[in-house]
């Protein structure tokens, strides 16, 4: 049985941006802290619509309903991270909050990849685990990831609230929202820095809104 040809030499992979000029660790890190501060100060304007998608969730899980959130990348790991702190609890003892994260499910998200492509993989879960009166929360720091909003498409056909979480000028994901939060820079890192901050204010109201004396 004859081998099966192999290359001597692999070439190199062509990067997908040119590299940048090597700074010092002081300046890279005085850079990154620059922008963040810059980008906090802007966000100030944003406190309303982050208290008016509290409350929407907090009314979706006051009405026994659940949260269902999705996104890609470090996207996915906030969703897990804010559905943690749903379940378990943010700063007080409370009763769990009913919140999944739909990236969690390697079965799942394998099959369906597999099986219908990946841009249905929230989608599906969408139609499946959800129902009218549950809140999808959509994740996307450009916000045109293709299986968020196909998902987002899915939530509202079927009757429940859609928030999202995006960065840059909002992309469609912002058509396809009861209410969209931009962030407004176009660096990923600083938008995921901004999302866990939200999604932490989030927590913090929710929690509050749920155990207030009435």
């Amino acid at each position: 049985m004859s081998a099966l040809p192999f290359p001597r030499s692999i070439p190199p992979r062509p990067s997908a941006r040119p590299v940048a000029p090597t700074a010092t660790p002081g300046a890279l890190f005085e850079d990154g802290l620059r922008e963040h501060r810059a980008l906090f100060d802007r966000i100030d304007a944003m406190g309303p619509d982050i208290a008016r998608a509290a409350t929407y969730m907090a009314d979706t899980l006051r009405a026994g309903r659940k949260l269902m959130l999705m996104g890609n990348g470090g996207s996915a790991a906030d969703c897990q991270h804010l559905a943690a702190e749903f379940t378990g609890r943010f700063k007080h003892d409370r009763a769990p909050l009913a919140a999944v994260a739909l990236t969690t499910d390697s079965s799942a998200l394998t099959c369906i990849g597999n099986d219908y492509g990946f841009d249905q993989v929230f989608s599906r879960q969408v139609a499946g685990l959800g129902a009218p009166g549950d809140c999808v929360i959509g994740i996307s720091t450009s916000g045109q990831s293709p299986n968020v909003l196909r998902a987002l498409t899915q939530a509202r056909q079927l009757g429940m609230t859609t928030i999202g979480l995006s960065g840059r000028d909002g992309g469609e994901m912002r058509e396809l929202c009861d209410l969209c939060l931009v962030v407004p820079h176009a660096d990923t890192a600083r938008i995921q820095e901004a999302h866990i901050f939200i999604g932490h204010t989030w927590c913090a109201l929710i929690e509050q809104a749920l155990t207030a004396q009435p």
